[in-house]
């Protein structure tokens, strides 16, 4: 094959794999300026005079920063998919250096800083299950399972009596420190199912 033939194949095939943004959906990843992003959400634009341009608004976060903010991109403006790979993984602990979780293919020791973490931290038990997206080869970014099970191990008695009114709900602080409103039969040292996105009751464990 010539050099030629070659680089138009080349360059064929890049073409192929590029994301327009037309094309962009919820919970899509892909690369904007050599940097990482997860769409969050997505608004099509229709023009609504003839020659108009089609615009596409993408809510999306930054996967090394973490910060969100909106841009708009022409429909056929152009990404790269990245390099993102996301692995399997289980919490072990945390300590000074970060939050240290073990990977299930390779039993590597995946670490992520206590920025990347933030408030997830409190969601995180030993052994829970957990995805962690590696870009380049290097962790980035974690993905909780929809729920987690922790322990109550502070609330105040439920009041006799109304435990039959619907909708009545009490505080309760959870192992991790986490603070949650739970149905008055809860009592301390029961396991709770915990909505990872919300930050909610989910039942009992």
């Amino acid at each position: 094959m010539s050099p030629w033939l070659f680089f138009v194949r080349l360059y064929s095939e890049v073409m192929a794999s590029l994301i327009e943004a037309i094309d962009i959906k919820r919970k899509m990843f892909f690369e904007h300026e050599g940097t990482p992003y997860h769409c969050i959400d997505v608004d099509v634009s229709k023009p609504t005079a003839r020659g108009g341009q089609t615009l596409v608004r993408i809510k999306m976060r930054n996967l090394l920063t973490r910060a969100v903010f909106d841009k708009t991109f022409k429909a056929g403006d152009k990404f790269k998919e990245p390099d993102l790979v996301v692995v399997a993984a289980t919490y072990l602990y945390a300590d000074g250096s970060g939050y240290h979780f073990m990977d299930q293919n390779t039993f590597d020791t995946l670490t992520l800083s206590a920025e990347v973490v933030g408030d997830d931290r409190r969601l995180l038990v030993d052994n829970v299950p957990v995805q962690v997206q590696k870009y380049n080869g290097n962790p980035i970014g974690l993905q909780l399972p929809p729920h987690v099970e922790l322990t109550v191990t502070y609330t105040e008695p439920g009041v006799r009596g109304d435990t039959a009114s619907g909708g009545v709900t009490k505080a309760a602080t959870l192992e991790t420190g986490l603070e949650i409103r739970v149905p008055l039969f809860i009592k301390e040292g029961e396991k709770v199912k915990v909505h990872t996105e919300t930050r909610e009751f989910a039942g009992r464990a």
